[in-house]
């Protein structure tokens, strides 16, 4: 995998500002932003924007952030096109930044290693960060991650392979999953 990951936690000094682009997807629009570095910092469905701005506010408080409408690094918009066009591994080419207490960058790096096609279980993905009871929150970090799709928290599914949780609906979790299951990882 050649992605590159940076890792900060909540109490880094704030971005002055993010920028914004919203691009087409089989399952509706997907707003990216990204840093002043060109790094990936936030992937969330428009109509799921709630879930954008109470992000924006934790990580950066209210007034703490300004979104400049522009296009993110061209590797990162083509990665998109190429992953919904059915190269599931384009997306590992994206440089992000994690935002999120250790605890939380250690789920999101360690979703990022879950194999397309393959969903687990937040109980096994707990097991590999070492913290086998941790399963509840292995899910609240899994919910508080703002990058989706490139930390595939879709990927996550119930002890019984049941499909539950996604910030951007079921119906998009289900989709995604018969995405990456039909096309393959390679």
């Amino acid at each position: 995998m050649k992605s590159t990951v940076s890792a900060t936690t909540r109490n880094e000094k704030a971005l002055a500002a993010l920028t914004s682009e919203t691009i087409d997807t089989p399952i509706g629009h997907l707003v990216l932003l990204a840093d002043g570095e060109g790094r990936l910092c936030a992937a969330e469905f428009e109509d799921c924007g709630h879930r954008l701005d109470r992000w924006l506010r934790r990580r950066f408080g209210p007034d703490g952030y300004v979104l400049v409408p522009g296009h993110v690094p061209a590797v990162t918009a083509k990665a998109f096109s190429d992953y919904f066009a059915g190269k599931i591994e384009a997306l590992d080419e994206i440089t992000v930044k994690l935002s999120g207490t250790d605890f939380q960058n250690a789920v999101w790096q360690a979703l990022r290693h879950v194999e397309a096609g393959k969903p687990l279980a937040y109980s096994a993905l707990a097991a590999r960060i070492g913290k086998p009871k941790a399963i509840r929150a292995v899910g609240t970090a899994n919910g508080a991650n703002p990058l989706s799709i490139v930390v595939p928290c879709h990927r996550l599914v119930g002890a019984g392979g049941d499909l539950v949780r996604y910030g951007g609906g079921l119906e998009r979790k289900r989709w995604l999953l018969d995405h990456e299951a039909n096309t393959g990882s390679a």
